[in-house]
């Protein structure tokens, strides 16, 4: 299995709701998500599934570092949450032979809280900087030097009396992880030797991850259950785990504890995912844009209105994979469903001219 990955901050998604946070599709980890992950985590390379270009790439870099004997280049990897940063960070560390320290930047709040993460480094040792694009702007410029020169400034003093005493590092390497690249400034951004963008995972993938979770958590699932799990996933590692688990739930309390195509399916419905993952929230949506305003166009605002929802909410956590799944598109005018999004929920579209938006208002 591949995983990963806030705090309030201008850069990062609003807090939403508390009612939200346990979503069954939610590709962010929770406390319970922590604790299988380290369980389930793939050790090396050969053992992570997916991202097949990213994998190519980072073991030949890798592989080159040990024989010269150097550290590894500084890595950046992006990607949408839940996809296996956190778990390549480790691999990497595991592949050098080398300790690993374990960061964020929420975490980073000023140039002295770096100063003393990096003025602790061993040698070789591998620090893994999550949500890097979060990290306070004076740390993000102490940053630069420690990558490049392997040397940090630490500023004794304030005001004309200030002096900059330099600080030697021993070679790391840096991983850093975003779900947000476009917001890391180029100098940044240039500092890293490998650039890896992961990608969200086809059903056949996702169902290789299903069968080793399943193996390692003691679950007999069968392949057409495996291939149902996967469907619903939304492309995502951490999803299609958190699913077989609450599906082996099920099939322990309501079935012998196999998992089947109709277990698998019959478990879901219970934690309303649907065949293609859209939860209660995606369907509410989706059902609203398509009843109330005849599949739009509906500004934003007046969508979330319909839905009990903030704008928020339904912009960050409903929007990303409605539109990716080609169900909903964000237009100038407002947000529009597809004709998917009618085909998949049962619904007939009204004829050219009928009643949209615009005809709730005699247009």
């Amino acid at each position: 299995m591949n995983w990963d990955e806030t705090g309030p901050d201008t850069d990062e998604r609003p807090h939403l709701d508390d009612g939200l946070d346990d979503r069954l599709v939610d590709a962010g980890a929770d406390g319970e998500d922590t604790a299988v992950e380290a369980a389930l985590r793939p050790k090396d390379l050969d053992e992570f599934v997916g991202q097949e270009k990213v994998r190519e790439q980072l073991d030949l870099v890798l592989k080159a570092a040990r024989a010269r004997g150097a550290t590894a280049d500084h890595v950046l990897l992006s990607g949408a949450p839940g996809l296996g940063k956190t778990t390549l960070s480790m691999i990497i560390a595991a592949e050098m032979n080398a300790p690993i320290r374990i960061t964020s930047g929420p975490a980073i709040q000023h140039a002295g809280d770096l100063a003393a993460i990096l003025s602790s480094l061993q040698e070789g040792e591998v620090l893994f900087l999550d949500e890097i694009h979060r990290m306070s702007r004076p740390a993000e410029e102490m940053l630069y030097m420690a990558m490049e020169d392997f040397r940090v400034d630490v500023i004794v003093g304030k005001g004309p009396g200030a002096t900059a005493i330099p600080l030697e590092l021993p070679p790391f390497t840096l991983v850093g992880a975003t779900t947000r690249a476009g917001l890391l400034p180029p100098p940044l951004r240039d500092r890293f030797g490998f650039t890896g963008h992961m990608e969200f995972y086809s059903p056949s993938e996702l169902e290789r991850v299903i069968h080793r979770s399943a193996r390692l958590l003691d679950v007999e699932i069968d392949v057409v259950g495996a291939a149902e799990i996967a469907g619903r996933s939304r492309g995502t590692p951490r999803i299609a785990n958190r699913l077989l688990r609450r599906v082996r739930d099920y099939a322990q309390v309501k079935a012998d504890g196999r998992i089947d195509r109709d277990i698998a399916a019959a478990a879901l419905r219970v934690y309303e995912v649907d065949a293609r993952g859209l939860d209660r929230l995606d369907r509410a949506v989706l059902g609203a844009l398509l009843k109330l305003f005849g599949g739009g166009p509906v500004g934003l605002s007046t969508l979330a209105v319909a839905v009990g929802e903030e704008r928020e909410t339904v912009e960050e956590v409903a929007e990303p994979f409605l539109v990716r799944e080609g169900l909903l598109a964000r237009t100038p005018r407002g947000r529009v469903a597809t004709p998917a999004a009618w085909a998949h929920l049962g619904l007939v579209p009204p004829q050219q001219g009928g009643k949209g938006q615009q005809g709730l208002f005699g247009a």
